[in-house]
C-alpha cells in the first residue's frame, strides 16, 4: 500500500479560487473512493467566504497511487463567472494541487532498538574499565544513537539512552514538521497559472474531455499531406 500526502491551495488567491478549491476536493474524494483508496483529511482552513476552503492537507492510502495522482498533481483551472462578484470580468481562476512529504511522528518501541555494551572511558579507574557498562543505542528506523556512560549499573545507562532516544527522535519529528510548513508556504507563493492539468468549467463544474479521436487525428494528417502537395 502506498502512502501520499497531497495538498490543494488556493495560494493567495481571492475568495474565488476557495471556491474552487472547495468544489474540486469534492470531486477529488469521489475519485479516490473509486479508486478503493482511504484518505484522511489531516489539516484544512477554510476560506473567508461561506463553503470555501484555502488550503486542504489529504492523506491518502491505497495501490498504484502514483498512476492515479498524474491526472491531480500540478495547476487546476476554472472556467467561469464569479460567484461573490457579479460583475467581475475575470473568467480565469487557478488552484494548486502539490505532494507534500509525508510526516509521520516515530512512536518509540524498544523492539527497534539495537543495543551494543561497551566499555566505559574516563575517570572511575580500574573497575569502570573492566565491565562493559557504557551503552549505544541505535534506533533502527531512523538511525539516531547515542552513547550514555555516565552510570556503572549497565541496566540504568540503558534507561537513559531509551530517554534520550526519545528526546532526539521528538527533535526530529519537530524539524521535519517545520521543513513542511515551509513547503506548504512555498506552495501559497509559487502556483503557476499556466499549463493545467484539469481544466473545469461552468457552476456545474464539469471538466473539459480532451479530444483523442483518432478520426480526428487522421484528418489532419491528411490536411498537412494536402499542404506540402500543394
Amino acid at each position: 500500500m502506498d502512502t501520499k500526502l497531497i495538498q490543494f491551495t488556493a495560494a493567495k488567491g481571492p475568495a474565488e479560487c476557495a471556491w474552487v478549491v472547495a468544489k474540486v476536493l469534492k470531486i477529488f474524494i469521489q475519485e479516490v473512493q473509486k479508486q478503493q483508496c482511504l484518505y484522511e483529511i489531516v489539516q484544512k482552513e477554510n476560506g473567508t467566504e461561506n463553503g470555501t476552503v484555502q488550503s486542504v492537507l489529504i492523506r491518502l492510502e491505497g495501490l498504484k497511487l502514483e498512476t492515479f495522482l498524474q491526472n491531480w498533481l500540478g495547476t487546476i483551472q476554472w472556467l467561469g463567472t464569479s460567484t461573490f462578484r457579479k460583475y467581475h470580468k475575470r473568467k480565469n481562476w487557478f488552484i494548486g494541487c502539490f505532494e507534500i512529504t509525508d510526516v509521520k511522528e516515530q512512536k518509540l518501541k524498544e523492539a527497534d532498538i539495537e543495543f551494543q555494551a561497551i566499555r566505559s572511558s574516563g575517570p572511575g579507574g580500574q573497575h569502570v574499565n573492566k565491565v562493559s557498562s557504557a551503552i549505544r543505542a541505535k534506533h533502527i528506523p531512523t538511525r539516531i544513537q547515542v552513547l550514555v556512560s555516565e552510570s556503572r549499573s549497565q541496566h540504568q545507562n540503558k534507561k537513559i539512552a531509551v530517554e534520550r532516544l526519545k528526546e532526539k527522535i521528538a527533535e526530529q519529528y519537530l524539524e521535519q514538521l517545520k521543513n513542511t510548513e515551509k513547503t506548504h508556504w512555498e506552495n501559497h507563493l509559487s502556483l503557476q497559472r499556466g499549463n493545467p492539468v484539469r481544466i473545469f468549467e461552468g457552476t456545474d463544474f464539469k471538466q473539459q474531455k480532451e479530444n483523442k479521436s483518432y478520426k480526428t487525428k487522421r484528418n489532419q494528417l491528411k490536411n498537412d499531406l494536402r499542404k506540402q502537395l500543394d
